[in-house]
């Protein structure tokens, strides 16, 4: 008898065992694993296509004579990575604001106001973008295993009422739904453990990034804020020993030190 019983137990017993809240509840536990499932590849991918385009532009701004040069890539091919999101709207910043001066608010100040300030907005919108899913993704890891507990706890009241009713109390009686009910259990761990791992690392992902981002827009704003080119010669034939990285006026372009920092 006992024999025959212990087959008929398990997850396709479970759910047809269940009542209306049993299975909403894994039905959201199946909500959250498909949507923290598709965040973590979304993310992933973006984040190895970003990182690729990345060291390419920078390995070319690096590698870039001028500012000059570095826009007619950026008029060229683009934007396709933070660090010519950045380095675009500086040099557009540069350019608006020697060209037509503190005509509104937010270009009062000096033109190295206005370009610090739009470097500090293009910061704060590369970092908005980059979070973007973490807070779903770190609310499935830290909801699905109450979600999965509250599943286990309903089961299991209900498997002890219908105990009750029915007046047997022995072992495999108790055993059977109970451990049935602790299935809604593992599948919030399931569904949980995979969001928080993804959101770890997603996380410290980004945040290397935006401290790159912050170098770069240092290095940037030096470029941008000097007013005498690179080496320069001097007046009597002999070539600096320490140039310093610099662009010419407001309406030229500068040679740009091929030095990388390291941040990049």
């Amino acid at each position: 008898m006992l024999a025959e019983a212990i087959p008929s137990m398990g997850f396709a017993h479970f759910i047809g065992q269940s009542d209306a809240v049993g299975k909403g509840l894994l039905v959201i536990l199946v909500v959250m694993s498909v949507l923290s499932w598709a965040l973590i590849l979304i993310k992933g991918l973006t984040q190895f296509i970003r990182k690729r385009r990345s060291d390419a532009f920078l390995n070319f701004f690096w590698n870039a004579r001028s500012l000059d040069e570095v826009a007619g890539e950026i008029a060229t091919h683009g934007v396709r990575d933070p660090f010519g999101h950045l380095t675009a709207h500086a040099i557009h910043a540069r350019q608006h604001h020697a060209r037509y001066g503190a005509a509104k608010l937010e270009e009062a100040g000096s033109a190295q106001d206005f370009v610090t300030r739009t470097l500090k907005k293009v910061l704060d919108e590369e970092t908005t973008r980059l979070e973007n899913g973490l807070t779903t993704l770190a609310t499935i890891g830290a909801t699905a295993p109450f979600v999965g507990l509250f599943g286990t706890v309903w089961g299991v009241y209900h498997a002890l009422v219908a105990i009750g009713m029915s007046g047997a109390g022995t072992l495999d009686k108790v055993a059977g739904p109970v451990g049935e009910a602790l299935i809604m259990t593992g599948i919030g761990l399931a569904v949980a453990i995979p969001a928080v791992v993804a959101y770890n690392a997603i996380t410290r992902s980004n945040r290397v990034l935006g401290a790159r981002l912050d170098a770069f827009a240092f290095e940037l704003l030096t470029f941008l804020s000097m007013g005498s080119p690179l080496a320069e010669a001097s007046q009597g034939g002999q070539r600096s020993h320490a140039p310093a990285p610099a662009v010419e006026g407001a309406t030229g372009g500068a040679a740009v030190q091929s030095l990388r920092p390291a941040a990049a």
